[in-house]
Order: structure tokens, then C-alpha cells, then sequence
């Protein structure tokens, strides 16, 4: 190794900025997109067009598949259907239970997918969490309340 004051310190090895700091601070502007995503959006609109009219036309001349493309875009599928379930009312933690057990008694007569009773028991599940926080929260509001006595 060189003892040369000049050759002392390490090289930069061609970085023109200090090490752990950017050469732009501020970041590329919110919003900026690469060149070539740019580039493929305007290919994409302009073929987009010719594409839907060939759609629209085979639809029309009884291409199923096509029919069902254009369906699904204008009429979209719905992701659950509307459940009726006769709940009693939760307004104690404890209520919760009472829920869960009219959720397992529908899905044991078939009203309920044992999907839509997991969905239905989330619901249940949220309302008794916000239940138990609220009365954690009065719990903790005496407590507080008794010590600064």
C-alpha cells in the first residue's frame, strides 16, 4: 500500500456523490412513468378499439365467448349474494355466542354455504372486538378515574 498523501484516501470509483447520500434527493416527481409503459399504453388505446368493435361483432353473430366477455365487463359478476339470516342482536360479548350458534344451525339446515356463514361470523367477530374495546376503554376510564382520587 501507498503511504502517498494523495492515494491515502479510498477512491470514489467514479461515484460523484458522497457514499449513503442519492445524487437526486427528491426523488423522481409523483406521477412519472417509464418510457416504455408510456409507449405501451398508446399502443394498447389504439388497438383497443379495433379489438372491442371485433368483439362486439362476433357477439353478435353468436360467439359465445365473445358474448360473455362483453357481459362480464358491462353486467359485472357479483362476488356474494344477499343472505337473510335471522341474528339475535349483539350487544354484549357475550350476544357473540348466541350469533355463532344461529351461524352453525344455518349451515347445518343448508340456508348458509358454510363461505357465506365464515363471512357472516367476520361480521360478528368485528362487532364483538368493537364491543370488548369500548368496554375495555369504560374499564379503564373508572380505573383511571378511582386512582386520581
Amino acid at each position: 500500500m501507498s503511504t502517498d498523501p494523495e492515494n491515502a484516501e479510498p477512491k470514489q470509483r467514479g461515484r460523484p456523490f458522497e457514499r449513503g447520500q442519492s445524487g437526486n434527493p427528491a426523488g423522481k416527481p409523483k406521477g412519472t412513468r417509464h418510457k416504455a409503459l408510456i409507449a405501451l399504453d398508446a399502443i394498447g388505446t389504439e388497438g383497443a378499439e379495433d379489438v372491442l368493435r371485433k368483439v362486439v361483432e362476433d357477439a353478435k353473430a353468436g360467439d359465445m365467448r365473445a358474448a360473455e366477455i362483453l357481459l362480464r365487463r358491462v353486467w359485472p359478476e357479483r362476488k356474494g349474494r344477499l343472505v337473510e339470516l335471522d341474528l339475535p342482536p349483539v350487544a354484549t360479548a357475550a350476544d357473540a355466542v348466541k350469533a355463532a350458534a344461529a351461524i352453525v344451525a344455518a349451515v347445518a339446515t343448508g340456508e348458509l354455504t358454510p363461505e357465506e356463514a365464515q363471512a357472516v361470523a367476520g361480521v360478528v367477530e368485528i362487532q364483538r372486538r368493537t364491543i370488548e374495546t369500548a368496554e375495555l376503554a369504560e374499564r379503564i376510564a373508572v380505573l383511571e378515574a378511582r386512582a386520581g382520587q
